[in-house]
């Protein structure tokens, strides 16, 4: 079965335009509460619980309100743990033994987007069966449960401080973060409360970008996906290092002291390279975007390696089936499963940091043996639904210019699963050739989109 409303990472689109609308959201509530009776065995007397977290887009006090009165018609009590990063609600729906996890946010997106994802009991992303469950009965009459059975609403006040505790119980005991002047942007999300109290009270001096969210600033020209905004802070301030979250905490980048950018697969090498040294890594997994002299870096650890499709939940879908405890995306995504079930922005930062301070060096010489291939990426607006792959002229191009490469590189075309975008990406030994094939694919991929 298709599906219908669930992407990649949730229910995603505009506010006010379908589905992001109240009316939509009271429906899921309702149908993901029906669905979450139908799977958990209560013990007499237990109700079903979730947790509800969001970012701080001015649109999620109107969709919390409709999901808590959907789960509530459902039967289903609702914890609200307001402004949080997406991680924390993983550790919460676990720590709390609570049933399932929802998140309200659109990541990276701009604030008039907004989204729904759930995580299981356990932390992790639902499977796709429930999830097409949830779908099934969003297509049938809402209901209603009898007054006595109707679910409550009770908020976590203390969630910020839990999830502080748990982010610092994942960096060693033995070291500190004294000395260390750290530029932290937060993207004027869900962690700008509580990535800076987590490094400050390690020990950090710290720069704040991104900590004055306003309910409409989310994202904008700050956090992980406008890399400008935390290098420029650590320039201006002679900061040590820089961190960037995106808007719900749940990716990271870094820059060092000369501004120099490192993605997820940097961040993931040093990760690796520190755990590998300590002879606790089992395996890597990256995806299709990976950089290709990531992947050489990290088989010269003595370390298997093996890419899952984009998307966060595929690659820890790998590590499961593989039984492997580190993998990520070059977007910034990054999943340490000796610390946490999901990807977390604050903790993949702190394990970096742990490495450079185990090994008294900084990003530059931890990332020396890493050398990355040309890679361009070219995202290019295409109509919602566009089927890229029945376009004669875009497979073509492709086999065109890959011969072209000769060998010497790859191409890759994939959909956006949150955004109507089809991303290009091309890499190769030669950056004055990556570029150019890159731009004649892009190029083709605008025609054929119309």
């Amino acid at each position: 079965m298709s599906r219908r409303y669930f992407g990649t990472d949730g229910v995603r689109g505009c506010v006010g335009e379908f589905p992001i609308t109240p009316e939509f959201c009271l429906r899921l509530g309702y149908a993901a509460g029906k669905t979450l009776v139908a799977h958990e065995q209560l013990r007499p007397g237990e109700r079903p619980a979730v947790v509800v977290g969001k970012d701080t887009r001015i649109s999620g006090y109107m969709l919390e309100s409709a999901l808590e009165a959907g789960f509530a018609a459902a039967g289903v009590d609702v914890y609200l743990a307001g402004p949080i990063p997406t991680p924390a609600i993983a550790f919460l729906t676990r720590a709390l033994r609570l049933h399932v996890g929802v998140v309200i946010s659109a990541s990276h997106n701009p604030f008039e987007d907004n989204g729904i994802k759930f995580f299981s009991a356990a932390g992790t992303k639902l499977p796709d069966a429930v999830e097409l469950e949830i779908e099934a009965l969003l297509d049938q009459p809402m209901g209603c449960e009898s007054p006595a059975r109707l679910g409550k609403a009770h908020r976590v006040d203390d969630a910020r401080g839990r999830y502080v505790e748990f982010c610092k119980s994942t960096f060693p005991n033995e070291l500190d973060l004294r000395g260390l002047k750290i530029a932290l942007d937060c993207a004027h999300g869900a962690a700008y409360v509580v990535a800076p109290k987590v490094f400050r009270e390690l020990g950090a001096e710290l720069v704040l970008v991104g900590t004055e969210p306003n309910g409409v600033n989310i994202n904008e020209k700050v956090g992980a996906t406008a890399p400008a905004a935390i290098r420029d802070a650590v320039l201006k301030s002679g900061a040590d290092l820089g961190i960037a979250l995106d808007g719900d905490g749940d990716r990271v980048i870094m820059v060092d002291a000369q501004g120099e950018l490192y993605d997820g697969d940097k961040l993931l090498y040093v990760i690796a390279r520190a755990a590998a040294r300590r002879g606790k890594l089992r395996g890597v997994v990256g995806t299709l975007m990976s950089n290709l002299g990531f992947e050489k870096a990290v088989e010269r650890l003595g370390v298997p390696f093996a890419r899952a499709k984009v998307g966060d939940r595929y690659v820890l879908e790998m590590m499961h089936e593989r039984d492997w405890n580190l993998g990520g995306e070059n977007s910034g995504h990054v999943i340490c499963l000796d610390h946490h079930t999901t990807g977390d922005g604050i903790i993949a930062s702190l394990q970096v940091l742990a490495a450079l301070k185990q090994a008294d060096e900084t990003l530059d010489q931890a990332c020396a043996d890493l050398v990355f291939f040309p890679q361009k990426l070219i995202n290019v607006q295409v109509p919602a639904g566009f089927k890229w792959t029945e376009h004669a002229a875009i497979a073509d191009a492709v086999a065109a210019q890959e011969e072209v490469l000769a060998g010497q590189g790859r191409i890759l075309l994939r959909p956006s699963g949150t955004e109507p975008l089809l991303r290009v990406m091309v890499e190769g030994k030669d950056a004055a050739q990556v570029l150019q094939v890159a731009e004649v694919l892009a190029q083709v991929v605008r025609g054929a989109a119309g």
